[in-house]
This record gives C-alpha cells, structure tokens and sequence, in this order.
C-alpha cells in the first residue's frame, strides 16, 4: 500500500462560509422567519462542522472512509474535508531509539555486549499505519535484530591488515547497520536516518583475558616497531662510518657493534656505559 494525497482543503475559506450560515440563522432567528431555507442552513453546518481539523507541524493525517484507505493529508494549518473520513493523526517528527545491551557472538566466536542507537521517521504514512500492526514496536524490535545480525557479521577487534572491525571501523560498522535496519524497516514506512553503537565491550566473563591479549598484541606492535628503527639506525652508523673513514671493522668486530648497538636501542631499561680503558703496558 502506498501513500496518495487526500482529498482535503483549506479550513479557512470554509470556516468563512459557516460564520455567513451562522449569520444567516441568527438574522432569520431574530426575523422569526422559519422556513426550508433556515432548515437547509442549520443542516449544512452540522455536516460542515466535523469536516474541519488541524494538521501540525510535521504531522500528517491518515484518511480512511469506511474501512478503506483514502489518502493522507501532510498541509499544516486547518483543514476541512469530507466529514464521513476517519482522520488518524501520524507524527513525522525524527525519533531516536536505544536498544537495551545485548551479549552476543562476534564472527570470531567471542562473547561481547553491544547496543545501538537508531535515528528513524516515518517516510509513508499508509504502510507505516496499515502494514504493521505496530510501526513503533516494529522499528524497535527490527533494529535489535538488526544489530544482533550485524555483530555476529564482524569481528570485535581488528587481526589482520584490512580486516573491518566493531572496534576499529565505526563507520563503515555504523553504514553497514543503516543499511541492514534500513532493508527491514522499508516495508513499514520508516526510513533510517542514522544508526550507530552506542556500547561495546568484551562480555566480563572474558574481559580480562582479552584486555591481556590486547595489551601483548600493543606490546609486540611496539616492539616491532623499535626493532625496525634500531636496524635502520645502526645499518646507516656502519655505512657512515665506512664512508668517513672513521674506523677499520673486520667482520667480527662488526658483529660486536651490531650486538652493542641493537642492545642499547631495543632496551626497554636505561643502558649503563662501560669505558673499556685497555692495558697500559
């Protein structure tokens, strides 16, 4: 079912025409001439008088005519239609829903909490009234299983180079969960302006053991990283040294420096400075 326009025009020009009818009755009413005509009169305003309602600022009204869909109204302001029309007022203000935390499994099988939060509005009013029995219930319970769905689609951290992650890849995470809330949620007239993760961590059964394992990848990375510079800066001290003239290294004193070199740079503690002073004699 899909959203027309209803039928409906503006209130003011009919309220104009029932303030005259008034008129008229309370004149004829005061000439106590009772006729058809002051009949007539008395009975448009009663049709005329159900026909007015008001429409607010991002609000619509859906218009049904025994049982059957006829169209929504969307203008602001007062509105007058067919009196015999059911008018039902729909809100398309922006709302935000916040899922409660969820423990699930990431892709790699770890027990983690997450939950999101979700930015919708209603986009048609006719199938976001008459698809679903609920359309609110509906968005909140979609977009739960949305983001179960999502989370069990990646994993918590990141492993390998350009693996997309919960943690490390909020972005692409949060476009990936617009989009799979957005595919579930077309059929009721809604549409999704922005979903993002509001919470995520470890579950605490294996927040230590994961907080250890982050904390020695962080290590390692760090390491690597002071290794790569220490080969680096001894590679470039053997070639100028080569290259002034400085010294004359045979293959085995090379080594030596190397060793001494790579010790002082990769040492995480203060090295101490030994002067090899020789023999006097």
């Amino acid at each position: 079912m899909q959203e027309t326009k209803g039928l409906s025009f503006s209130g003011y020009g009919m309220l104009v025409a029932l303030l005259l009818l008034i008129g008229f009755i309370i004149s004829q009413a005061i000439a106590q001439h009772v006729s058809v005509m002051l009949f007539l009169s008395i009975a448009a305003i009663i049709f005329i008088i159900p026909g007015f309602f008001m429409v607010q600022p991002n609000q619509a009204r859906v218009l049904t005519m025994f049982g059957s869909y006829v169209g929504s109204v969307k203008a602001n302001g007062l509105r007058w239609t067919i009196p015999f029309f059911d008018k039902r007022t729909i809100s398309l203000r922006i709302r935000n829903f916040e899922s409660n935390q969820m423990k699930v499994n990431d892709n790699h099988g770890n027990p983690i909490e997450i939950a999101t939060v979700v930015v919708w509005s209603v986009d048609d009013t006719a199938e976001a009234v008459f698809e679903v029995d609920d359309y609110v219930s509906f968005v909140n319970i979609q977009s739960e299983s949305a983001l179960r769905n999502m989370a069990i689609s990646y994993p918590y951290d990141q492993h390998e180079g350009d693996e997309v992650a919960l943690r490390s890849h909020p972005k692409e995470v949060s476009e990936a969960l617009k989009h799979e809330i957005q595919a579930r949620l077309t059929k009721a007239g809604v549409k999704v302006h922005e979903a993002r993760i509001s919470h995520l961590a470890y579950a605490p059964e294996i927040a230590n053991a994961m907080l250890q394992r982050q904390q020695a990848s962080a290590i390692i990375a760090a390491r690597r990283l002071i290794v790569d510079g220490a080969v680096g800066m001894v590679e470039m001290a053997l070639a100028q040294l080569s290259e002034k003239q400085v010294v004359e290294l045979d293959e085995e004193r090379k080594a030596a420096m190397v060793s001494n070199l790579l010790v002082v740079l990769c040492s995480d503690k203060s090295t101490q400075p030994v002067v090899n002073t020789g023999s006097l004699y």
